[in-house]
């Protein structure tokens, strides 16, 4: 198990949007279409569902180069021998699930403020997921969005990877890499896709094109 792992498109899975599609097919398309890390993140499933859904999925990625981590659930993450695991401010305490994944899994932290983020600097996580950057109706329990402007802001403050959650599209990826993002994770954008494997392609073209532009001196 590595730690590296590419944040530039990355799939956060919600049963609802996924709907008749699932899960399993719908991470296959994505990862088809560029994504390279996946988040499994089942709020109302029964443990013993999880883990089976996690096994598949990590079944289905085998030798893709793409990597699952576990919403919240450490227990999840290895029982199905996950490559990490991403916790929030009401989660598990990150430097208890560092203790019990050990050092080569991977662990993202969400952060809501900029105290939160200077906090987050003393523990061992391996990413920060800004949520939100804009107001989305796939989670209604956030924060104020932190807009552009204040992830600026974070990236000023830190060297750790940042990736932007929350109200990301393909229209607006490219300005949030521009702004200091690492990486976007979606939900919706991809979830809720006629088609997951061309949604998946066009956000990455779009992180990608902003990497592609000549950069304006400050």
């Amino acid at each position: 198990m590595s730690r590296e792992c590419d944040l530039r498109v990355y799939l956060v899975t919600d049963p609802r949007l996924c709907a008749a599609r699932g899960i399993l097919e719908t991470v296959q398309q994505a990862v088809a279409g560029g994504s390279r890390l996946i988040q499994l993140r089942e709020k109302q499933t029964s443990t013993r569902e999880f883990v089976e859904l996690s096994r598949a999925v990590m079944a289905a990625l085998r030798g893709t180069g793409a990597k699952c981590i576990i919403n919240d659930r450490v227990d999840v993450a290895l029982a199905c021998k996950a490559d990490g695991v991403h916790v929030g401010q009401s989660d598990m305490h990150p430097s208890d699930a560092r203790a019990l994944l050990g050092s080569n899994a991977i662990l993202g932290l969400s952060v809501e403020t900029l105290e939160q983020a200077r906090e987050a600097e003393a523990f061992d996580v391996d990413y920060y997921g800004v949520s939100p950057v804009f107001s989305t109706p796939t989670k209604l329990d956030t924060a104020p969005p932190w807009g552009l402007g204040g992830l600026r802001n974070l990236r000023a403050s830190t060297s750790r990877p940042l990736v932007a959650i929350g109200g990301v599209t393909a229209a607006n990826a490219a300005e949030l890499i521009q702004a200091g993002a690492d990486g976007v994770a979606v939900v919706s954008a991809i979830c809720s896709a006629s088609d997951p494997r061309l949604a998946t392609k066009q956000l990455l073209g779009a992180v990608e094109d902003w990497g592609r532009r000549p950069q304006t001196p400050a």
